[in-house]
């Protein structure tokens, strides 16, 4: 399973990339806004050190504008995803960028159905949001399982991106389904490294090894 990171913070990026854990970048404009930069400096400034899929979301609401976005985008540099809503003119979209062979992430998934009409519209990546579905008392990890088996009874090749991550329990539950990838707070992906019985072995050897230290 791949590792995106959720997020704008650039020095949270960086720090998450030297531990060799960044695969790509998700934003949206609600977390470039934090970021407390513009819009398309915050995006080039990532590309700058991020070799991986950056997912970057339109702001339009029409089929053409998103597509004039996303062309644009595009030309920011290679690895640019274009992110796109589920919606009829979201696909309208994905199904034109497919066609100029520029890859699309679709976000706001939150049903089966839609991840597969995402895929036909040719979409790169589906981005099921699993926490806000737990929030209202439905299944987060369900919705990735129906997927999950959609796409691989018709052999599809669209990723699936496990998005709304709240808790280590959802990376590793959606890599026992098998989701390609989990996009992750960084305050998340940072709990990936604690165990109880880590901490307490490293402060004991940490504890033992003093009478060696000059």
């Amino acid at each position: 399973m791949e590792f995106f990171v959720d997020t704008a913070d650039v020095q949270q990026i960086k720090r998450l990339n030297d531990m060799g854990l960044v695969d790509g970048v998700t934003t949206n404009p609600s977390l470039i806004k934090k970021a407390g930069k513009d819009h398309e400096t915050v995006v080039k400034e990532i590309l700058s050190f991020i070799k991986g899929p950056v997912s970057v979301e339109t702001i339009d609401e029409t089929a053409e504008g998103m597509v004039k976005d996303g062309i644009r985008f595009s030309k920011w540099a290679k690895n640019v995803v274009v992110k796109i809503p589920m919606n009829a003119e979201g696909m309208k979209a994905v199904r034109k960028l497919s066609d100029l062979k520029i890859k699309t992430n679709v976000t706001l998934v939150f049903s089966p159905l839609q991840a597969l009409i995402a895929a036909k519209a040719g979409a790169t990546y589906v981005s099921p949001f699993v926490g806000r579905l737990d929030d209202i008392g439905e299944s987060g990890m369900g919705l990735i399982e129906q997927i999950h088996e959609i796409f691989k009874n018709y052999s599809i090749k669209t990723k699936i991106l496990v998005a709304s991550v709240r808790s280590p329990t959802h990376i590793l539950e959606a890599a026992l389904i098998g989701a390609d990838v989990s996009t992750v707070p960084p305050d998340v992906m940072l709990k990936l490294f604690s165990h109880p019985l880590t901490d307490s072995g490293i402060k004991t050897f940490l504890e033992d090894a003093k009478q060696w230290k000059k």
